[in-house]
């Protein structure tokens, strides 16, 4: 059992399992508070068939990277992690931008496909409000998977990982359906965001290490440093220690090498830098939108 990539794939099952719960739970709450619980099967129907497309996705890629041998191989794990980081940073500032109108936003949905009368108008509803989110846990725990290297061990502790993340997230929902408030939102998903920018600029760094070791990064290419003496990345714990499972931990959360290309570590460095500083900003505050011309929407 890998603890690093347990630990990341805990961490994104519970980020984006936390966000795709609580779009479902205000779907349902807004439903169980206008007397229309009679839809909730349709509701549950197009969540199914999200996560079933999502996982359908997921398998697809996994089995596609597995048949891949040579600089094929490198090629798709470069593109696959430079997907995940692009993914995961249009999600975060997404949900930046969009967190304090979600909820309002979702009950327009909901009016919308009630008024309209289809009867899978609320399964389309909730299928595109989660699609999103599954898609992108797939996307993100491929790259974490393929950044880590294609061992069996490592790839079922990153989705053991996941699945009690999105277990978690399942209670969180439940308890914002049931009216308990067990968590800040704020706060979770202002510091989840930032551990993610950590594990994103990881993502990138293993992305640029590969299109390196394959010759199509042909600048800054020489050894940063090296203190694989002192903490590293990989190795056998029984001959190193305890320290290698530190670097193994830092090297699946955050992508650490203890001997990192000048390229890696200056993409690592400038897409932190940068991307913490956008995340992080002040944001203006955002006007409520109102439901049916008279109640304003709450914060979700």
């Amino acid at each position: 059992m890998d603890i690093g990539l347990l630990t990341t794939g805990l961490l994104t099952g519970l980020r984006e399992g936390v966000e795709a719960a609580l779009i479902v739970s205000i779907i349902l709450v807004y439903l169980a508070r206008t007397g229309n619980q009679r839809h909730f099967g349709q509701i549950w129907a197009g969540t199914g068939v999200a996560l079933a497309v999502s996982i359908g996705v997921g398998v697809v890629l996994w089995v596609t990277i597995r048949g891949l041998e040579g600089p094929a191989e490198q090629i798709f794990e470069g593109f696959a992690t430079l997907l995940a980081a692009g993914v995961v940073t249009w999600m975060l500032f997404w949900m930046r931008r969009t967190a304090a109108n979600i909820r309002g936003e979702l009950q327009a949905g909901v009016d919308r496909a009630l008024l309209e009368g289809g009867i899978w108008g609320l399964s389309i509803l909730a299928f595109t409000a989660v699609i999103r989110e599954g898609i992108e846990t797939s996307l993100f725990l491929l790259g974490q998977a393929t950044a880590a290297g294609q061992a069996d061990a490592g790839s079922l502790s990153t989705l053991l990982g996941a699945v009690l993340g999105i277990g978690l997230a399942v209670l969180v929902g439940y308890g914002f359906y049931r009216g308990a408030r067990v968590i800040n939102l704020s706060v979770f998903f202002r510091w989840t965001g930032v551990a993610l920018v950590f594990i994103a600029a990881g993502l990138l760094a293993h992305s640029i290490h590969e299109f390196v070791e394959i010759g199509w990064i042909g600048v800054a290419t020489g050894t940063a440093f090296d203190i694989s003496s002192i903490l590293p990345h990989a190795g056998d714990p029984a001959q190193l220690g305890a320290v290698v499972i530190v670097g193994q931990l830092l090297r699946a959360l955050f992508g650490y090498s203890s001997t990192p290309e000048w390229a890696t570590l200056i993409g690592w460095l400038a897409y932190v830098v940068a991307v913490l500083a956008l995340y992080l900003r002040p944001m203006r505050p955002a006007v409520a939108r109102s439901i049916s011309g008279s109640q304003p929407a709450a914060n979700a």
